[in-house]
């Protein structure tokens, strides 16, 4: 899957079609043979190198195909051999994806965000337990309640800044991003990622480029967001019960 996700995220932005054409360098143009193309194995084995033209092979390709490999084995560790966990695998790859493509690129494709709230609402109804419902149709309204919740959010706080700096804050991609989640998660959960991880772990990574290159390098250049949620969304899926509990409990609710 993390193989098929690398894919993705050169052939999605690039318009080319994803489910044809066998997998080439991108150096030299030849086809990969499939014993150079075994997730991790390959890149070690060729050290980091195309078999044909020498050429350094992105460490895009095993980062991503490990991520994605710890990702499900983290699942099925906390949820089992589930419907949950392959719920919440559709939630992480669709993440992976539009996390690196939005540091590539600095958009967020609607080709993944579009269908990923259309899946949540189906998986919803099918798996109330993503919402600890009683029945699918509860599981319906609290993924429909997720999605515009969170999407109302994230276009609110994005007029609020646009309005403030005279600029576009964040872009609708975050809007469709946090839709999607909202229908997986819930808009408690949802809410969590938007107003808390999310700012935290945008200001901690700011920070960090402002010690490496100055302030006034770090002001100037546009970052792109959706990394962050992505990253936020993965902590609220395995510890938001967690957190929510213990935020409720701190002020005796």
């Amino acid at each position: 899957m993390g193989s098929f996700l690398n894919v993705c995220i050169w052939r999605i932005p690039a318009e080319e079609q994803v489910a044809r054409g066998r997998s080439h360098c991108r150096s030299c143009r030849k086809e990969i043979a499939w014993y150079d193309n075994v997730p991790l194995v390959s890149f070690a084995l060729l050290g980091g190198r195309c078999r044909h033209c020498k050429a350094r092979i992105s460490w895009q390709y095993p980062a991503v195909e490990l991520a994605t490999g710890l990702l499900f084995a983290a699942l099925v560790a906390q949820f089992g051999v589930s419907g949950r966990s392959a719920a919440y695998a559709v939630l992480g790859s669709a993440l992976i994806l539009l996390a690196v493509i939005d540091l590539r690129e600095m958009f967020l494709p609607d080709e993944i965000t579009l269908p990923g709230i259309s899946v949540s609402v189906v998986f919803s109804y099918f798996l109330p337990e993503l919402h600890g419902a009683a029945g699918r149709w509860g599981g319906l309204w609290a993924s429909a309640l997720g999605v515009l919740g969170g999407a109302s959010v994230v276009w609110l706080i994005r007029a609020i800044g646009t309005f403030l700096l005279r600029k576009e804050a964040m872009g609708l991609g975050d809007v469709k991003l946090m839709a999607m989640v909202g229908g997986f998660l819930g808009l408690w959960k949802t809410l969590l990622v938007i107003l808390f991880l999310g700012p935290i772990l945008g200001s901690c990574v700011g920070l960090a480029l402002i010690v490496r290159k100055g302030y006034k390098a770090v002001r100037m250049t546009p970052m792109p967001y959706g990394p962050m949620l992505a990253l936020g969304t993965l902590v609220a899926l395995f510890w938001g019960d967690s957190m929510i509990g213990w935020y409720l409990k701190c002020f005796g609710i």
